[in-house]
């Protein structure tokens, strides 16, 4: 009887491939180990875009409400405390200060600390009883269009209705409006959205800039083995440390004369302030960013890891800062954690000095805050990569 011959072994092995799936579940065990020991790529992978939907879901508000407000009101009268009365409860306002002279009301505005002004002159009551047209002077700060815009408009629709009311309580013909408001945008008489973008768009590309630059650097030297080579020499940590910030804080500052130079001659951003006090108060704001970036060198392994987390703290800096999005409407605990955002405080210095003209009696809070998280910054990296280095 003829013996069977046995299938060879390649036969043996086309049989067994003749599974489409076959070796899906090898593969499948494999990726999930990796997914494992990258814990850091599924973090920024996941929680980005739920970071992102919860600041727009909760953070974000695009109805302009309680817009601080300053007040002058020269005339003192009933009727005068009546129309401010309107302005309040329409909850588009929110009367911050009360002040007593027209350059008091002028700088409010130019400080940032009001984007509103209304005056009422002092013989608004008496032009009221006198069947006179008694005017409302409100000025706007255009340097934020959107806030502009909603004021002079529910300014308008305020006026309109007080001069109705009384129109209608006296029961007689009249050719003029009771009340008149006389809206005045300061700064961006034009409501250009150009003036209110790229100052704050210079501010969060100054920071994305500055954390790059040192915490991609020194990753890459690190993977490279350069940085090692430097740990043997007889350097010190925080002369390390400073060292390497030093030539970065200059090409930030090339960079941000390049940015002013574009602003002011390619799209014709005026500015109105010192360019001096701009770049001093933009000083500490590029050592936090540096000390930051270096932070986040001591904490990436590679080269991708330090770039998703240098581009994790770009969501937040550009919803919660001011730079869109009026912090004022945004819930209270938003408006707690913009003030810990640096760009929330370069944005107010670049929109008050190249705007507004604002002067350094006006800003030096927000340089002594950027002072404070500069030194703190560099303090808590410095400790780290000695640690690090170490």
């Amino acid at each position: 009887m003829k013996q069977l011959e046995r299938p060879s072994s390649t036969a043996r092995h086309n049989t067994g491939n003749s599974n489409p799936f076959s070796g899906l579940l090898p593969v499948l065990r494999k990726e999930a180990i990796h997914i494992r020991r990258d814990p850091g790529a599924l973090f920024f992978t996941v929680f980005l875009p739920m970071l992102q939907l919860f600041m727009i879901g909760f953070a974000i508000n695009t109805n302009v409400r309680n817009i601080p407000t300053a007040v002058y009101d020269a005339a003192n009268t009933q009727e005068s405390h009546r129309l401010l009365d309107r302005f309040v409860n329409s909850d588009d306002f929110k009367i911050v200060k009360t002040v007593f002279s027209d350059d008091e009301l002028t700088r409010e505005i130019v400080a940032g600390r009001a984007r509103v002004g209304i005056k009422i002159p002092p013989e608004y009551s008496r032009r009221l009883m006198a069947g006179q047209t008694a005017n409302v002077l409100i000025l706007v700060d255009g340097s934020e269009s959107s806030v502009a815009g909603e004021a002079v408009n529910v300014a308008n629709g305020i006026a309109l209705t007080e001069s109705l009311e009384r129109a209608l309580s006296l029961s007689v013909t009249r050719q003029s409006l009771p009340v008149e408001a006389r809206p005045k945008v300061l700064f961006n008489p034009d409501m250009k959205s150009a003036n209110f973008l790229i100052p704050g768009m210079i501010a969060v590309l100054m920071q994305m800039m500055t954390v790059l630059l040192t915490a991609i650097t020194i990753v890459r030297e690190r993977e490279r083995g350069t940085l090692e080579q430097l740990y043997m020499t007889p350097i010190k940590p925080l002369g390390l440390m400073i060292g390497k910030i030093l030539p970065y804080a200059g090409v930030a500052y090339l960079e941000i004369c390049l940015l002013l130079t574009f602003m002011r001659w390619i799209f014709g951003v005026p500015i109105k302030g010192n360019i001096g006090l701009l770049l001093l108060l933009v000083t500490p704001f590029i050592l936090t960013m540096l000390g930051f970036g270096l932070l986040v060198s001591t904490r990436a392994r590679t080269y991708q890891e330090a770039t998703q987390m240098a581009f994790g703290t770009m969501m937040p800096s550009i919803f919660l800062s001011g730079y869109i999005f009026p912090i004022d409407n945004m819930p209270t605990t938003f408006q707690y954690v913009s003030k810990i955002i640096p760009t929330t405080y370069l944005i107010d210095i670049f929109r008050g000095i190249i705007l507004r003209g604002a002067e350094l009696q006006d800003l030096w809070k927000q340089g002594l805050i950027l002072t404070g998280m500069s030194i703190f910054m560099i303090v808590v990296s410095a400790l780290r990569f000695r640690k690090k280095t170490g």
